[in-house]
């Protein structure tokens, strides 16, 4: 596993348009043009993070690629795009920032005690969960809940803005070819919008750890120390570490895809290897539900990556990221116990039409 390469910040007046370029090659060929609200999907549920590193450079933690998960990785902090982000009553979209904040809260004490024995507890209660498998022509669909702040750069000015509590709906084909997102901090209009089509170039989008779909999910390995092999080689560069990055990734196959049954215990036995996985034993998801959390400090952001787990039943709730180091990049509006990003996962199901929604929780 090598070593993670710090990168060197751009001239002040040129971050904002690498930023996005560099998003944009993260990206399928052509996808960040035909799904453009999947990147400010990410830019607002996502962190951005800026962080001084060793050598006096600047480390800049990039969204990893929008493929409509929520968050991310990953809560809002660091550089924004300036004029990017609006207030629209629902969240935060072109122009502004929405004014609703999130709690700060007591950091608590994160331990690495017990750790093994809660995720095998989980992984077992993963196990027994019945999940449905999916057939050509259905689609996962996903209700959840979220909110976040970030810092707003508009031009020397730094302030905090943040996205309301909001209703999140996605829907996406077993094959991942078809897929539609209604997020009203995203979304032009109520009805949603398509993420369904090809790239430029003609091309089907191919499925893979930041595009995945309930097909490409299938055929993983179920080997824990395979499958975290594979997500090492498949996210290596990016993120602010791979040990981080790893975490982050699984978190994020843990909110916003329909993992199935025999991979799901596996995601919870490799997360078990990544070094630095703590047990915090209070936390609390975007809809007040209370639970322990499976957590990591990410070691460049000062952010502890928090995954929401019912304390009985061992189902997971949701995620949020809690500021755990004041960095001088916040300018003081970002203070330890800041939850920056918070999420609850309400439905999860198998529908067999595009919009559909299930009449329960599956």
């Amino acid at each position: 596993m090598n070593a993670h390469t710090p990168r060197q910040a751009p001239p002040e007046g040129e971050q904002d348009a690498q930023l996005l370029s560099r998003t944009a090659r993260d990206l399928p060929a052509g996808r960040h043009q035909l799904h453009k609200e999947r990147l400010m999907a990410r830019i607002q549920q996502e962190q951005r993070e800026t962080t001084t590193v060793p050598d006096g450079g600047r480390r800049f933690r990039l969204p990893r690629p929008a493929v409509t998960l929520p968050l991310m990785a990953a809560a809002l902090a660091g550089v924004v795009v300036a004029g990017v982000l609006k207030d629209d009553g629902e969240g935060v979209r072109d122009g502004g920032a929405a004014t609703a904040a999130l709690p700060t809260v007591d950091i608590g004490t994160a331990t690495t005690k017990g750790m093994p024995q809660l995720l095998d507890r989980i992984s077992l209660a993963a196990a027994k969960t019945p999940r449905p498998n999916m057939r050509p022509g259905q689609y996962v669909y996903i209700e959840s809940k979220a909110a976040g702040v970030h810092l707003k750069h508009v031009g020397d000015e730094v302030s905090l803005g943040s996205h309301a509590l909001h209703r999140r709906q996605v829907w996406k084909s077993a094959d991942g070819t078809k897929g539609w997102l209604i997020d009203p901090s995203v979304n032009d209009g109520p009805e949603g919008e398509t993420l369904s089509g090809t790239d430029e170039k003609g091309n089907v989008p191919v499925a893979g750890l930041h595009n995945p779909s309930y097909d490409y999910l299938a055929d993983l390995t179920t080997d824990p120390d395979q499958l975290l092999a594979r997500i090492y080689k498949e996210t290596k560069g990016q993120g602010n570490s791979p040990d981080q990055q790893a975490f982050t990734t699984i978190g994020d196959l843990l909110g916003e895809s329909y993992p199935p049954a025999k991979l799901y215990p596996a995601l919870f036995k490799a997360a078990e290897k990544i070094p630095g996985v703590v047990v915090v034993p209070k936390a609390v998801d975007a809809v007040g539900r209370e639970g322990v959390a499976v957590a990591r400090l990410d070691e460049f952001g000062g952010q502890r990556e928090e995954w929401i787990f019912d304390k009985k039943t061992h189902v997971f709730l949701g995620s949020r990221t809690v500021q755990v180091e004041e960095r001088p990049e916040d300018e003081g509006l970002i203070k330890p116990g800041q939850v920056t990003h918070t999420h609850a996962v309400l439905k999860r199901a198998v529908v067999d039409e595009m919009k559909q929604t299930p009449s329960s929780t599956d």
